[in-house]
């Protein structure tokens, strides 16, 4: 899961040339709970336009050589892009991350424990337009808008209180929920880790890239640690082209 906010790069930098890269995770993630991610993928990018474009497909992202063809060719100030080990929801395109919605993207790592019994009691709390926007099937789509179903203006606080709504919702439960997850308006990148057992998928910041752009991603793109920092579990961070700010979530009271 890379999302990317950078001065126009090519896709390959990320998604296929580093040791590695996004296709290289793919089939050989290290800290991911599956190591293969073979169930879709997909882009979101920003360019001309102020609603991103978006290439998703079921194959896995090794064997669809349009990718590779597209990584060598496509390029884009900010973009995110995710490969699938799917959890909730058949293997179908629109099941597959990013997610969009007018300039929105956002994808997710981890699940929402007791999904199938919350489902009818969280998509209920969509405004008429973005249960309408609903295409697949999985809580991490449904988890994106209801975010946007608060004041996507306020991220931390729209994702504090949609994860309050969450455990509200569930109760006492033993099976685990956890929230790896990326926002973006083409214009800053959000990310958060949340879970109710300390154990969210792994999320890291670049140090420096050469390129003078950052990246966040699943695991160090470049095999080295050294250049990464962990963003902690419990956390929330804010990366725009120009400044970088991690803060703890739920540091006040969620709506």
């Amino acid at each position: 899961m890379p999302p990317i906010s950078v001065p126009r790069s090519r896709w390959r930098t990320f998604i296929v040339a580093p040791a590695h890269s996004l296709l290289q995770q793919s089939q050989n993630a290290e800290e991911a709970k599956l190591a293969v991610n073979g169930d879709g993928f997909g882009v979101a990018w920003y360019g001309r336009h102020r609603e991103p474009g978006l290439y998703r497909d079921v194959l896995p992202a090794w064997a669809d050589r349009n990718l590779i063809s597209l990584c060598r060719n496509v390029s884009a100030p900010a973009f995110l892009a995710h490969v699938r080990a799917s959890t909730t929801g058949e293997t179908t395109r629109s099941n597959c991350h990013p997610f969009t919605h007018r300039h929105w993207s956002f994808m997710h790592n981890g699940q929402i424990a007791e999904f199938a019994r919350l489902r009818r009691e969280l998509e209920t709390a969509l405004p008429d337009d973005l249960y309408q926007a609903r295409q697949g099937t999985t809580d991490s789509e449904l988890l994106f808008l209801l975010i946007l179903a608060h004041d996507p203006s306020a991220p931390r606080q729209a994702c504090e209180s949609v994860i309050a709504k969450i455990l509200r919702a569930q109760g006492e439960t033993q099976k685990p929920t956890r929230l790896t997850c990326v926002l973006s308006d083409g214009d800053a990148a959000y990310a958060f880790r949340y879970s109710s057992d300390a154990r969210s998928p792994s999320l890291y910041l670049s140090k420096s890239l050469d390129n003078g752009g950052q990246a966040i991603a699943s695991e160090p793109l470049d095999g080295n640690p050294d250049n990464w920092t962990e963003i902690p579990e419990g956390s929330f961070a804010t990366v725009t082209r120009n400044h970088v700010a991690i803060e703890a979530l739920f540091t006040r009271r969620a709506a």
